[in-house]
């Protein structure tokens, strides 16, 4: 039976008001002639079982029919109802209804072009007509939580929000996700309870579960690659197998929480040693030209960048060492304390290399911190996690400098390229003099990350050099 009021209008109005065959509509229109006879029969589709309910006394242009009383069952009565609002509707559009709003807007969207806006459009138009949300999904062959979504939409937003689009929220972009899912990454799985050294796909999720993060396997999947990492690399760079990484780095936490205004806090960490040749890169060049870096070539020097990023002014100090050892660590505390002489204590914090923690720089504190007394600030050793440099913040500098100055480079001389590294640290430096903030607040130049301290942050980028 076809329930359609508007087919069952255009055929009625093309035998009686046309004055065509019946044999010619049956024929052009695909119908059977007995189903033509009974669409001339009645004026609107008779519903189940051939039932010929009275019609709403609204079709006849009487009083509205009490909403009240309007159709909520299953029932051949309630199908009936439903079938001679529609016809109604589609009829005598102005009827009924014209004070509510964007009434106009959702006739429109009445359109059979148009089938999400007609689905939603009847959904409000049958609410204000008195049916309810189960007899609305049950004659529209929707959900209820759908037909309530509608109703939600348009009460708090009208029209604009029930047939705007809506932008499509991914999970993986949620940066709450980002920063749980890579703050795991960054401890030992046996923390959680696994027995592993990395972690795995199936534990991973399983922990975050519990944590109350909903994400499936395949968005978790998604973060991590995104984010440019790979599981083969996880041993490497994701993981730090320090058994008191939660301590070390609540402590770390706890630190920078609460810092004073004479305390400052330093990220440390040397950049090298590398060579001063021709470096590749990305470059942008015209079709057909693919550049080139000789594979073998003379170096004209090399470097070894030793740095100290102090987190509450976002302000780097520099120099050149010729080598990775205690007395160049040593040397860079008493630039330290000379440079921030103003301040009454000093925290160094630096990854486990042996020459951070070597008994001979430990001496050297205790021995300034005995003998400084009013003069020159204390320090103190806040050192990071046993293979966390994801945690050192200075790495992203580090990054962003290599990205900016050294990436596609071929500098003549060891003193050009020191000359463009100072340059480019003196320019970080006074912009963050002229405009004051934490570190993580504003990237500069080509950071892979924000030079913040957080636990689900990557300052280690794998391919710096």
């Amino acid at each position: 039976m076809y329930t359609s009021t508007r087919q069952w209008n255009h055929i009625r109005k093309r035998i009686l008001k046309l004055g065509e065959s019946q044999r010619q509509v049956a024929r052009l229109e695909g119908i059977g002639r007995r189903t033509i006879q009974k669409m001339l029969k009645y004026e609107f589709p008779p519903g189940y079982k051939g039932c010929n309910l009275q019609k709403l006394s609204s079709i006849q242009g009487d009083e509205p029919v009490n909403t009240s009383t309007a159709c909520y069952s299953n029932s051949p009565q309630s199908k009936q109802q439903w079938m001679e609002w529609m016809y109604s509707l589609e009829q005598k559009p102005s009827i009924g209804q014209q004070n509510l709003p964007g009434w106009a807007e959702l006739i429109a969207g009445l359109s059979p072009a148009l089938n999400n806006s007609r689905r939603k459009a009847l959904v409000i138009l049958a609410n204000e007509r008195g049916f309810s949300t189960s007899a609305i999904a049950k004659h529209l062959k929707a959900r209820r939580k759908t037909v309530q979504h509608y109703l939600a939409d348009f009460q708090s937003g009208g029209i604009a929000l029930l047939f705007g689009r809506k932008a499509r929220k991914i999970k993986y972009d949620v940066t709450a996700l980002k920063n749980a899912v890579f703050a795991l990454l960054h401890e030992p799985p046996t923390l959680s309870g696994f027995n592993r050294t990395t972690w795995r796909m199936e534990d991973l999720h399983k922990t975050l579960r519990k944590m109350g993060y909903t994400a499936c396997r395949h968005i978790v999947r998604a973060v991590i690659k995104d984010a440019g990492y790979r599981w083969r690399s996880a041993r490497v760079v994701l993981t730090s197998n320090d058994p008191k990484y939660r301590e070390k780095l609540e402590y770390l936490q706890n630190i920078l929480s609460h810092l004073k205004d004479d305390e400052r806090f330093f990220s440390i960490d040397e950049f090298g040693p590398f060579a001063v040749k021709m470096r590749p890169g990305r470059v942008l060049v015209e079709a057909g030209v693919h550049p080139t870096v000789p594979q073998r070539q003379k170096s004209k020097g090399w470097l070894i960048v030793t740095a100290a990023l102090e987190l509450s002014k976002n302000r780097l100090t520099h120099f050149y060492s010729n080598a990775k050892n205690t007395a160049e660590m040593i040397h860079m505390a008493k630039v330290l304390v000379e440079e921030y002489k103003d301040t009454k204590v000093l925290y160094l914090s630096w990854d486990a290399a042996s020459w951070h923690i070597s008994k001979e720089l430990v001496a050297f504190v205790d021995e300034h911190n005995k003998t400084c007394s009013e003069t020159y600030p204390k320090l103190e050793l806040a050192p990071l996690p046993a293979s966390a440099q994801f945690l050192n913040i200075i790495e992203s500098v580090f990054s962003g400098m290599a990205r900016a100055i050294i990436h596609n480079s071929n500098y003549p001389s060891v003193k050009a390229a020191t000359e463009a590294i100072d340059r480019y640290f003196s320019e970080r430096n006074q912009h963050f003099k002229n405009t004051p903030s934490r570190a993580g607040k504003k990237i500069w130049g080509l950071e892979r990350t924000s030079t913040e301290f957080n636990a689900g942050n990557n300052c280690k980028d794998p391919g710096y050099r």
